[in-house]
């Protein structure tokens, strides 16, 4: 792939057609992989689901394919047909129900608690004070009645932006799930950024005071699968990306919500299911928050020339800019994240490559 100098007046352009490095990559077919084989716990109680999501429903299917029972929890109706996977059940409700969390937990005995519902960065920006109540009053709400209902283990989905406030100063190094952030200058750069370490901390609190063992994701972007229109920033980037492939001709991405320098992270939404199951089954995640992420990261370049190779040749224009991250943050990655932690401890590490996401998802 080639780009114009940074000297050029107007835009950063580049020719989303592939180089023998991309030809060679993309000549390389998809990855088969395998169902998972994951350790079954001895639980026969169910499994609560918070959240209808895409993490959740993809997490609801795993478990159902394993036959493990399931109670997804969500306020609206969910896309998918979740009713018809053996041993999954729904129930409408809103976690900010402390009246009906609780008769949910008295009723369904659980054996763990995976917790995906949250307001999204639209919504919170709609909406901060309800956005609040949900992600971080609801997670209160759920950590206490997991602790007081004996709950086994309480998983939550975090997110890799509560550390990107950092990027400004760290160094080349992979960055570990405990690094250095300054509390007020390098505070989180969102409002759900905020709300994802403040449940990080809270799932901590309960840890260490009731003895609920308790972990956090922190996933990279999500990559993948059914929702349509995207709720995601990397759900509209690919569909974007994607459509302008296929009508070819120069596109201009003039929304800086989907640009960014240097490297940034994704992650498959299959390994954020499988993810989930590995911090569920793990015999001790001692250190209780972990990275999740992609096998590798990828450059704006290198997105478009994969998008190029499966849906046809096209011109990206990026308007000329500052360095900058993506989704709109104000600092590009320095650095992998760390994946130490969860191949240790979690018996996790992620199999699904950028191309063969796009074959999967996208096909």
């Amino acid at each position: 792939m080639r780009s114009a100098p940074r000297s050029s007046p107007a835009w950063v352009i580049f020719r989303a057609v592939l180089c023998m490095w991309s030809r060679k990559r993309s000549a390389e077919p998809p990855i088969t992989t395998k169902p998972e084989t994951v350790r079954m716990t001895e639980a026969i109680n169910p499994v609560l689901i918070t959240g209808a999501g895409l993490i959740g429903c993809e997490t609801a299917r795993l478990l159902s394919a394993r036959g493990q029972a399931c109670v997804v929890f969500d306020h609206g109706t969910p896309k998918s047909d979740l009713s018809r996977l053996p041993g999954v059940s729904f129930q409408q409700g809103d976690i900010t129900d402390m009246a009906a969390l609780t008769a949910l937990f008295e009723e369904g005995q659980f054996d763990a608690v995976i917790h995906t519902a949250a307001m999204l960065s639209n919504g919170l920006r709609a909406d901060p004070v309800q956005g609040l109540n949900v992600n971080i009053i609801g997670t209160a709400q759920l950590l206490d009645l997991a602790a007081r209902h004996g709950v086994r283990r309480f998983v939550q989905a975090s997110s890799a932006t509560v550390v990107y406030a950092g990027f400004s100063s760290f160094d080349a190094s992979p960055i570990p799930e405990d690094c250095a952030l300054s509390l007020v200058s390098q505070r989180p750069p969102s409002l759900y950024a905020l709300t994802k370490v403040t449940c990080e901390h809270l799932a901590l609190h309960w840890r260490a005071t009731s003895g609920l063992s308790t972990v956090s994701l922190r996933f990279a972007a999500v990559l993948g699968g059914e929702s349509d229109p995207p709720s995601s920033v990397p759900g509209h980037l690919m569909n974007r990306l994607i459509a302008a492939a296929r009508a070819g001709g120069t596109h201009l991405l003039d929304d800086p919500l989907f640009y960014w320098d240097k490297e940034e992270e994704f992650v498959d939404l299959r390994d954020c299911a499988r993810a989930m199951l590995c911090a569920l089954d793990a015999p001790s995640p001692a250190q209780g928050v972990y990275f999740v992420a992609g096998p590798q990261g990828h450059t704006l370049e290198e997105f478009a020339a994969y998008v190029a190779a499966r849906y046809g040749d096209f011109t990206l224009e990026v308007p000329t800019h500052s360095p900058v991250g993506f989704a709109g943050f104000p600092h590009p990655r320095p650095a992998q994240s760390s994946r130490i932690a969860a191949q240790r401890e979690l018996g996790f590490t992620a199999r699904h490559t950028l191309e063969d996401t796009l074959h999967h998802w996208w096909s």
